[in-house]
């Protein structure tokens, strides 16, 4: 056989491998076709292909393998099986940048799936490989390496401190100074996912310098990188006071308060997010956040967004209202409530409902002040119809169950609780009958309200358990009034009345 004879069967042969690695790589760019690739038995083919003499059939055979382990963890997981991985982390720092971004790609495939799926990533040495890769001069390497270290970090905290450990989180930092934003981008999401799952870990992103260059971007024109910088510096704040108050003190206000306005829906809540995780830990974080303008800021996001997007911005208001009497003034005097009702009503979602309840609960639980307030926004029905509706979740009753106890116990204004004497279960009921007792004693003129407006007749209905709390509630209102008004407004009354009259004998 001449030289040329077996150029050309080398030929042939490259040309066959291109070919089918091409042929598999679109096709596995396609769902459907996931199940029968795998069963034809191509992870095996197309293992050797990624030591193939040619970069571009080793490319194209990294490209096919990350498109399939994309899909579900089975195919992953066949990945892991046929002892793929090593051989990727093995090139990784041999090959080209095309080559490094399609192995890049398939470790992000694999460990995006399950912890098992990404242990099995961390196990053969990727993350030292991918650390290396994020000091590449490529932005396209750099990007790839970050999104595969993230998708093993969000797992869970071991997971993500053994991305730090790999030296990575310094080396992500750089990568947000860049000047790509898709590198950007992808380095936030990353440091988000590192610090989300403990205070050790999100200190670890602080220490490496992370927060002043974040928050240097939360005015960057890109919603998405906005998004993720909103992100990170909320898992970094969420941990401890400490952690929040850096975040504070790189004077991230009143700059992120113009999030709240953004027409990309989740840079508004990632924003609102991040205000709630500082406002939650001291009155003193709250106290800055109002004078920053952050409540009203926030009262004005629940009024211009609906659904899930309001969730982070309702809970804000909660966790300032709870602090102290002065901080829930600041939400009702900003004209927080009237929001927080209409959340209640118009939403679907039982959770968002929750959180309202929760949050007017906050707000009207300090004083007969703060409870009035809420009353008179004629809450309290609302409250007590979703507490009995059986349809609502075990959560939205046991919201609106505490928000009715923290209302009530504080509340003296008696109109707005008059209405609830009509349905009110026994656990509600004497709450709404104390309060009752505490007011009518000390003031004539609602006792003759109580009287004129049947008040007083829809107490004798009450069935209470004698000797209870209720009863006693019920003894202390009967005895405000004349013995026979009382007896007058009883159950049956009119018919004692009338069998007198049928037993009168009138003197002639």
């Amino acid at each position: 056989m001449s030289q040329r004879q077996v150029l050309q069967v080398f030929e042939q042969y490259q040309r066959a491998r291109t070919q089918f690695v091409q042929a598999v790589a679109e096709l596995s760019a396609r769902p459907h076709n996931a199940d029968s690739l795998r069963s034809a038995g191509v992870m095996s083919l197309l293992r050797p292909l990624l030591l193939d003499v040619v970069p571009t059939i080793q490319q194209t055979a990294a490209l096919a393998l990350g498109r399939l382990a994309n899909y579900n963890d089975d195919l992953a997981e066949a990945v892991v099986k046929g002892d793929i991985l090593p051989q990727l982390v093995c090139s990784l720092s041999e090959q080209n940048r095309f080559y490094k971004k399609a192995a890049a790609f398939v470790l992000r495939a694999v460990g995006k799936h399950s912890p098992q799926l990404a242990q099995a990533v961390v196990q053969c040495g990727a993350l030292e490989s991918l650390a290396i890769c994020l000091e590449d001069f490529d932005p396209g390497v750099k990007e790839a390496a970050a999104w595969a270290l993230g998708y093993i970090a969000r797992h869970n905290s071991e997971l993500s401190q053994a991305v730090v450990d790999a030296g990575a989180v310094p080396l992500l930092v750089l990568c947000i100074q860049e000047p790509e934003i898709a590198l950007k981008r992808i380095a936030a999401s990353t440091l988000s996912d590192i610090s989300k799952h403990s205070p050790e870990l999100a200190q670890t992103v602080v220490d490496a310098g992370a927060i002043a260059h974040l928050a240097q971007m939360i005015l960057n024109p890109d919603a998405k990188l906005k998004r993720q910088v909103l992100s990170a510096l909320s898992q970094i704040a969420k941990h401890s006071v400490d952690l929040a108050e850096l975040v504070v003190e790189a004077e991230i206000f009143p700059v992120v308060l113009t999030c709240l306005k953004d027409s990309d829906e989740y840079v508004k809540k990632n924003g609102a997010t991040l205000i709630r995780e500082i406002a939650k830990h001291t009155p003193e974080l709250s106290q800055f956040i109002v004078n920053a303008g952050g409540v009203a800021a926030v009262i004005d996001c629940i009024g211009s967004c609906r659904g899930t997007v309001r969730l982070p911005g309702i809970m804000m208001l909660g966790y300032v209202a709870a602090h102290s009497e002065n901080l829930s003034m600041a939400v009702i005097v900003s004209k927080g409530i009237p929001p927080l009702c209409t959340c209640l009503v118009e939403e679907q979602e039982d959770h968002l409902k929750a959180a309202a309840a929760w949050a007017l609960g906050q707000v009207g639980r300090h004083t007969p002040e703060h409870a009035r307030a809420v009353a008179v926004a004629n809450v309290l029905p609302t409250l007590l119809s979703m507490y009995m509706d059986t349809h609502s979740s075990e959560d939205l009753q046991l919201k609106t169950k505490r928000a009715l106890k923290n209302i009530l116990q504080k509340c003296t204004y008696l109109p707005a609780l008059e209405p609830l004497l009509q349905d009110a279960p026994p656990n509600i009921m004497k709450h709404i009958v104390g309060q009752f007792s505490k007011v009518l004693p000390h003031d004539s003129k609602a006792r003759r309200l109580f009287v004129t407006t049947g008040g007083l007749k829809k107490v004798q209905e009450i069935k209470a358990e004698p000797g209870s709390l209720l009863q006693e509630y019920i003894n202390t209102i009967n005895n405000c009034f004349p013995e026979e008004i009382v007896r007058y407004y009883s159950p049956g009354y009119s018919e004692i009345l009338l069998e007198r009259v049928e037993n009168y004998q009138p003197v002639l």
